[in-house]
């Protein structure tokens, strides 16, 4: 067990980072059990190691592990947790928890059992609290870490500390807003690399070989994350990755799910399943109807790719701009707010407003007469009333 700490050090001194992020303040870090949840290459790891550098520095009251680690194979964590609480330990941090088999009982057993013990688990954002051997929704806090909005990439790429807007301050004050950023940045200057690149943090590595390993991540969610969280026979994940081709071939895709299912030799329920499935995994994004009650049988009425980056996956018009406009708005309005679709224009949000979403001579002839409608408009710098500039809705997070 002594080389778990000699492993730890030497993941601190290897460890760099050029940025944190703002859920890293938002944390409640001193909560007994606390999950952390995201998709792959979100930056999880790097979250966690940041807290522990800031916080303990080589202190042996904590002690990072993670499950993905071929040196983890022969233990148990309840057992890491047992030693690290006798050897004075306070804190237990347990990276990429999904990897574990029986994650949920024993991390059930450390709470119970070690009372001083606060512990950090990440996983992916699939990993269902209330699933497993041991329900530990009502034990543990959970935290989801998205990608990179817009805002925290131009915070990056110009060394700017540029604040976050609530959905409201951007609809009642969105001239005075951009006004005041175009002063200290161009987001249009970095719109389209943002939309290519800008939503992993790995695409500080380079960005030569960025969507080469954007490819490899998808891969690895769909090879392991997915069949071994859903308990998936492993000869339906081909199936998966060509319902996926097709998908991101045609988004946004406006799914006819007799024909799809019988394409893909599957059946409805099954198709439906593993749309759901890639939806938990921030594969896919799911517009529903909003007048519709949802179930997991029911069809959505569109299908986007989860982010614009995943756009780039494929060399074909899937890249196209307007494609790139609307998974970019329903990206960065997800997170926090209800999307779904509606029969006057692109989106509703929140059940109230209406948005639709295009270019500069995009007009309100579709969504004309409808209160609390609203354009989101690209390679616009500041417009002005119903006229909202697109990039904008990237600094709600």
């Amino acid at each position: 067990m002594e080389t778990l700490y000699t492993g730890h050090v030497q993941i601190l001194t290897e460890f760099e980072a050029t940025f944190s992020r703002d859920l890293q303040e938002e944390i409640d870090w001193n909560e007994k059990l606390l999950f952390i949840k995201g998709a792959r290459g979100i930056g999880k790891t790097t979250l966690i190691l940041q807290h522990i550098l800031q916080v303990f520095g080589f202190d042996k009251k904590a002690l990072y592990v993670s499950m993905d680690n071929i040196n983890m194979a022969d233990k148990r964590i309840i057992d890491i947790a047992k030693y690290h609480n006798n050897q004075g330990g306070t804190h237990l941090f347990i990276d990429e928890i999904h990897k574990y088999e029986n994650w949920s009982q024993e991390l059930k057993n450390i709470y119970d059992t070690y009372k001083k013990l606060r512990v950090v688990v990440s996983g992916s954002s699939i990993l269902h609290l209330y699933k497993g051997n041991a329900d530990l929704s009502r034990r543990g806090v959970t935290y989801n870490l998205h990608g990179l909005s817009l805002r925290e990439y131009l915070n990056i790429q110009n060394k700017l500390n540029l604040k976050k807007y609530s959905l409201d301050e951007i609809l009642k004050n969105h001239v005075k807003i951009a006004s005041q950023i175009v002063k200290e940045v161009n987001p249009l200057q970095y719109f389209r690399e943002y939309l290519s690149h800008g939503y992993y943090p790995f695409y500080l590595e380079g960005t030569r070989n960025f969507h080469q390993k954007l490819n490899q991540t998808i891969n690895q969610t769909i090879e392991n994350d997915i069949p071994q969280l859903f308990h998936l026979e492993l000869n339906n994940i081909n199936k998966i990755k060509k319902l996926l081709y097709h998908i991101a071939t045609s988004v946004p895709f406006q799914p006819n799910t007799t024909k799809l299912a019988e394409s893909m030799e599957l059946s409805r329920p099954t198709l439906n399943t593993y749309l759901q499935y890639m939806h938990e995994a921030k594969i896919l994004q799911l517009l529903w109807d909003s007048t519709k009650a949802y179930t997991l049988i029911s069809k959505p009425e569109k299908i986007y790719l989860q982010n614009p980056n995943l756009c780039h996956m494929v060399l074909t018009n899937s890249a196209n701009l307007g494609n790139l406009r609307e998974t970019f708005f329903m990206n960065q309005l997800a997170n926090n707010h209800t999307v779904s679709s509606s029969k006057q224009g692109d989106f509703m949000v929140n059940g109230k407003f209406i948005f639709e979403v295009g270019g500069e001579k995009k007009s309100f002839k579709q969504i004309a007469d409808l209160p609390n409608s609203y354009l989101a408009i690209d390679n616009e710098l500041i417009c002005a009333g119903n006229r909202i500039p697109l990039w904008l809705f990237g600094f709600l997070g």
